[in-house]
């Protein structure tokens, strides 16, 4: 049998991906690329914008159209979406044949079974335990260099806006002995990158007769497992992210110095209507702890404009705080209201969309040259880069990213993916840095 997986939304959705392909292959699926050859479709959806559901809706009407080429084929929607409109989505698409949630992925062959006795299922039951940590991913869409590793699931903070409680339900940590067999698998099958993932890394915690093992010293476990390793993390919260955490990337070569610090607004009222749970000055001294420790580090953040109430006053604090902190990358979005949330419940979506395209155009606008400032700074300096592929636009050029997480274009050489190799910097564009191999 033939399984083809489409995935959308966060990292965390390509590394549930990789947990279902491996779930799949342990019941006789293989995976396919070639939509027409698939005996099942799942496609793992995002809920977080509405413009990511739309997106999906759209797809469904695609895979209508495989339908009707082959009357057999079962079309099933797994992740967010589906735990969030649940039955609507064999009602409304009228082709979904089974619906299920982040945490029912090891019933999906029990649910295909039910599919092809004729009947429709779903599984969006939400756990307070499921954690998948016994399940070996599948590595399918990957460079063979890095890969992600989950570290926990679900997510506490009842930010007004975000429907992932609601979607992915309570924060849960995964036992360290399993993150850290997984890590080793990795360097043992040649992978040189990973990235620690969950809604929240600074929540990690795993309790046992042994003590408490805290996000940061889980870090250090992982840093530990081979110094040749790299070491990403994403994403962190700026109410939790310590000290502690920012000593231990300090301390080791191959964490690497790039911190995604979502701030969401530069407006401390707004932070408040937004329930961050932090003010504009904490984010502030999260800031200055993190160009304290680690003075080149590469920071990155998450936009909203246009949510409830939000003022000129309000904007204007927000690209204030952009200026001072000199964010390197930004993720930039306008409101978008999400059903049940707190927001959507409590508040009035009352910011004109005209003001929302002008408020984010003016935050792309400060970004982009925020953005080539960063990249112009690099030019003259040599950094480790860790080979990932060949550029798009040559292939006699390479790319690859540093430990800011910056990507670098360079000439190949005699250079190999997977490999290690000092560039020199000699110029940028708004987007790249281009460089050459230095002889060392």
């Amino acid at each position: 049998m033939k399984l083809y997986i489409e995935t959308y939304g966060c990292q965390m959705n390509v590394a549930d991906s990789e947990v279902v392909v491996s779930v799949m292959k342990d019941h006789g699926y293989m995976r396919t690329e070639d939509i027409h050859e698939a005996d099942v479709i799942l496609v793992n959806t995002c809920s977080i914008r509405e413009n990511a559901e739309t997106r999906v809706w759209g797809r469904l009407d695609v895979f209508r159209l495989a339908r009707k080429k082959n009357p057999e084929l079962i079309i099933g929607v797994i992740g967010c979406m589906a735990e969030r409109l649940k039955q609507k989505l064999i009602e409304e698409s009228k082709i979904v044949d089974l619906v299920v949630g982040p945490d029912a992925y090891r019933e999906l062959p029990s649910m295909l079974v039910e599919v092809e006795q004729g009947k429709k299922s779903i599984n969006v039951k939400l756990s307070k335990e499921e954690n998948y940590e016994d399940i070996l991913p599948v590595r399918y869409d990957t460079n063979g260099v890095s890969a992600f590793v989950s570290i926990m699931r679900g997510c506490d903070n009842m930010c007004a806006f975000c429907v992932v409680p609601f979607t992915r339900g309570r924060e849960r940590s995964r036992s360290p002995q399993t993150i850290l067999r997984e890590a080793q698998e990795l360097v043992d099958s040649n992978y040189k990158e990973v990235t620690l993932l969950g809604q929240n890394v600074d929540k990690y915690a795993w309790k046992d007769k042994t003590g408490t093992l805290s996000f940061a010293g889980l870090l250090e476990k992982v840093a530990q497992t081979n110094p040749l390793l790299r070491v990403r993390f994403s994403t962190s919260y700026p109410h939790d992210m310590t000290d502690e955490v920012l000593e231990v990337m300090a301390k080791y070569d191959n964490i690497c110095k790039s911190i995604h610090l979502p701030v969401q607004s530069g407006s401390t009222k707004m932070l408040e209507l937004m329930k961050r749970g932090y003010t504009r000055e904490w984010y502030m001294d999260r800031i200055r702890s993190i160009k304290k420790y680690l003075p080149e580090c590469s920071i990155s953040t998450d936009i909203i404009t246009g949510f409830c109430d939000e003022t000129e006053e309000d904007h204007k604090e927000t690209l204030s705080l952009m200026e001072w902190v000199k964010y390197d990358f930004a993720f930039m979005f306008k409101y978008s209201e999400r059903p049940d949330t707190f927001a959507a419940r409590k508040y009035k979506d009352n910011i004109g969309e005209e003001i929302k395209t002008r408020r984010l155009s003016e935050i792309i606008s400060l970004q982009n040259k925020l953005s080539a400032e960063s990249k112009k700074q690099d030019v003259g300096k040599t950094y480790e880069v860790l080979i990932e592929g060949t550029s798009k636009k040559s292939k006699e050029f390479l790319f690859g990213r540093n430990s800011q997480n910056k990507v670098i274009v360079f000439p190949k050489e005699s250079a190999v993916i997977g490999d290690y190799v000092k560039v020199k910097i000699m110029r940028s564009t708004s987007a790249t840095l281009i460089g050459e191999i230095q002889d060392v």
